[in-house]
């Protein structure tokens, strides 16, 4: 079985150094025991997702775009190349530019499907499927049999990832490749990765955060601020224009619950009686 792991580089939450996101280890983790796996990376650097060699990847293909470039494109052309039967990936990013939207677009991109929040995955029964635990919150399980190829990202109650390994960090590589060139021809990118990498980037404006205002129904427009408060817990407009009853009599009550819902036009006004 073909099986790459998508591979993002993420900052630290405390520290901001580059790290491995723990969503993409649990990955690595479900693909090991599936069979060979590897890693596949669109950025500028390499060196943030190195550590994925110790968390049980042996080789990562590294696709070499400028800063600010979207990888989408050039992970799809990769992607359409290769082929792979499976392609797990986290379902969030974890602190850098990634927006954990990546495994989506590229299932519309390479018209796959896409199983969310994954637990486990297994071999099928039938030749060619692959049955899939997915999580639908709160403790709750879902069985998925699906027909590959597919995408998947992993939910954080998957299996925790493997503990590092030194020596089989040092023996992976890190194979700079094309987009359909085989991985270490780090001299060409392809049409495809040409085109990606001279497509402008986006203008994206950066606001801080503001809370919206809440609008209040019924507030008065440019009354105070007692008054607003009024309008916020109801102690104004019709629902201030009641009475006050201490245990009434159940004719009376019925009475004034029935002036009230007429005062607010819930119920229409009673007709008026044709003279004798």
């Amino acid at each position: 079985m073909n099986i790459a792991v998508l591979l993002s580089a993420g900052r630290h939450p405390v520290s901001g150094a580059a790290v491995l996101p723990r969503l993409e280890a649990q990955a690595i983790r479900i693909a090991a025991g599936l069979g060979e796996a590897y890693g596949l990376h669109a950025g500028p650097d390499a060196a943030a997702i190195a550590d994925a060699l110790g968390q049980g990847l042996g080789r990562i293909a590294h696709i070499a775009l400028p800063e600010g470039v979207d990888p989408v494109p050039a992970l799809a052309a990769r992607l359409a190349a290769a082929a792979p039967d499976l392609v797990l990936a986290g379902r969030r990013g974890q602190g850098g530019d990634e927006s954990g939207f990546v495994p989506y677009a590229l299932a519309a991109a390479l018209d796959r499907p896409l199983v969310p929040d994954v637990l486990a995955v297994a071999r099928g029964d039938a030749a060619g499927t692959l049955r899939l635990d997915q999580s639908l919150g709160r403790g709750a399980l879902r069985r998925v049999v699906v027909r590959g190829p597919v995408i998947a990202t992993v939910h954080p109650d998957a299996p925790a990832p493997l503990a590092y390994a030194f020596g089989q960090a040092r023996r992976g590589s890190i194979d700079p490749c094309g987009l359909i060139d085989p991985c270490g021809s780090s001299d060409s990118l392809g049409t495809a990765g040409a085109d990606a990498a001279a497509a402008p980037a986006v203008p994206v404006e950066e606001r801080p955060y503001r809370r919206r205002p809440k609008l209040v129904k019924g507030a008065p427009a440019g009354g105070s601020a007692a008054e607003r408060l009024k309008a916020a817990t109801g102690e104004s407009g019709a629902a201030a224009t009641g009475r006050l009853l201490v245990d009434p009599d159940p004719e009376e009550a019925a009475r004034e619950i029935l002036a009230y819902l007429r005062r607010i036009g819930v119920v229409a006004p009673p007709a008026p009686r044709p003279n004798p």
